[in-house]
């Protein structure tokens, strides 16, 4: 297991929509995780301006070559992502940070020792939903995931 520290910015349901505010909120992350309904061939390599960025693809996405899921290990913490509308499988042993997107609301909830965490919608403003993203902080094994609402009109 590693010692070191990472910082991921998580972001999904972008719509197209990559706000300034999202970006700024972002900036620092050591990797940015992109939990699909991106929408737009520019927002991945403006993500990728700040940090890695790994991606995928969501229900309203056409982009074929984002993968349905992802699976990262980072500092030894394993990572799954999906967006969160069909999940094809879950990965054994389970993982320590889940990542969904898909239904806007921000959460961040542990069940038996894992971090389930949707950073919300970060793209165009839905019913009375918050626009948000999330930071996750790896250290010492340990997940600490957080949501940050955008001061957006």
């Amino acid at each position: 297991m590693s010692s070191l520290v990472y910082e991921l910015g998580v972001i999904s349901d972008t719509h197209g929509r990559l706000r300034a505010e999202a970006i700024h909120a972002l900036e620092g992350c050591d990797y940015i995780f992109h939990v699909g309904d991106v929408c737009s061939p520019l927002i991945i390599p403006q993500l990728a301006e700040l940090a890695p960025c790994l991606a995928v693809r969501g229900n309203c996405d056409d982009d074929e070559t984002l993968p349905l899921m992802v699976e990262q290990e980072i500092g030894g913490i394993k990572i799954f992502m999906h967006h969160g509308h069909r999940l094809v499988y879950l990965p054994e042993p389970t993982p320590a940070l889940i990542i969904t997107g898909h239904t806007h609301q921000p959460l961040i909830e542990i069940r038996d020792g894992v971090v389930y965490l949707n950073p919300g919608s970060a793209g165009p403003k839905r019913f009375n939903l918050p626009v948000s993203v999330a930071r996750v902080t790896l250290s010492h094994g340990k997940v600490k995931a957080r949501l940050i609402e955008l001061d957006v009109a």
